[in-house]
């Protein structure tokens, strides 16, 4: 029987000891690919679950900065049954001939119609687990010391931290079911250019760069709003003033940009690399098919708990046929 515990807006759901039997593959399979079977309170209990739960959750907050720029602005598309699905298959369409100016409309009808190609996009499972002697368990409860969670921060962190290296530079070609997994600097669409010098260079125009990267993305038919991610060894030269007595920072100054929504730091961007991103769902989405989650399974007679914490959170890109891109790269 599932009941039910929510902590902030992630709902979670535990099972009781008496509907939690079988292997991981087999409750899966038999329950629809929910997870409320691998989260019993056979072992932890109801509390512990909570503060695993809690762990997972503010980690994941913290961490996924890529993702949460993208789901704040609704740029997310959350799959029903991740788990119960590999692939997800999308279409792109070609473009129509211009509207014509006429009284009447009374014109010769011409058959065009959309051409639409099918693409296909992997959605792997990204995890890390980690095990819980059920001594050391047993030794806190009786010391009435709260769960130790560290090994649970440091997975999420994990996971978190591969996300968002997928959605930088992508997974290495990763493919599956017809579909390769790409990210911000390796889509094989988004446009690329030269910056004018390194930002960390003191020759480098900052905002001329990012006024070419913006006319580019407006050449390609995709007109914003734009976030700009920059990699560590660029972050202190935003901070620095904008010319020598002008009132504003550079990173002020370029946030006055028409269209500029944010400058973010990441820390998977290849040094010197800059990206920016019309934040338009045909440009990206963030695909959900599991939030960041945590399950248990037992071995040697139920002595060590197993935990995994996994998620299914992968970058969908687009391009048109014709290859246009709101996506810019560059050098």
């Amino acid at each position: 029987m599932l009941k039910g515990a929510k902590i902030g807006n992630v709902q979670v759901d535990y099972m009781s000891a008496k509907g939690s039997s079988g292997g991981v593959a087999k409750m899966l399979l038999n329950n629809e690919f929910r997870l409320g079977p691998l989260r019993t309170n056979d072992t932890l209990r109801k509390d512990e679950w909570k503060e695993m739960d809690k762990t997972v959750v503010d980690i994941a907050r913290r961490r996924l900065r890529v993702v949460n720029d993208l789901v704040s602005r609704g740029l997310s598309y959350n799959l029903v049954n991740g788990l119960g699905t590999t692939v997800l298959e999308y279409e792109d369409a070609s473009d129509m001939e211009d509207a014509k100016i006429s009284m009447d409309a009374a014109v010769k009808v011409r058959k065009d119609t959309l051409e639409f190609d099918i693409n296909y996009l992997p959605l792997p499972i990204v995890h890390c687990a980690f095990s819980l002697n059920i001594r050391r368990l047993e030794a806190s409860r009786k010391q009435g010391l709260p769960l130790d969670t560290h090994l649970a921060q440091i997975a999420t962190a994990k996971i978190a931290e591969k996300i968002e290296e997928i959605f930088m530079v992508g997974a290495g070609t990763y493919t599956f079911g017809g579909g390769t997994l790409y990210g911000f600097t390796d889509f094989t669409h988004a446009n690329t250019g030269n910056l004018t010098a390194n930002w960390d260079d003191t020759s480098g125009d900052i905002l001329t760069d990012v006024l070419a990267m913006k006319q580019a993305s407006l050449d390609d038919r995709h007109y914003g709003p734009w976030g700009i991610y920059i990699p560590p060894n660029f972050e202190t030269s935003l901070d620095e003033d904008y010319v020598a007595g002008y009132p504003k920072g550079m990173r002020q100054r370029v946030l006055e940009v028409g269209g500029i929504d944010f400058i973010n730091t990441s820390d998977f961007l290849t040094a010197d690399n800059v990206v920016m991103v019309e934040l338009r769902p045909e440009t990206v989405r963030a695909v959900i098919g599991l939030q960041p989650t945590i399950i248990e399974w037992e071995e040697q007679g139920g002595m060590v708990l197993n935990f995994l914490v996994m998620a299914i959170i992968v970058p969908q890109l687009r391009a048109d046929q014709d290859n246009r891109c709101g996506i810019q790269l560059w050098i």
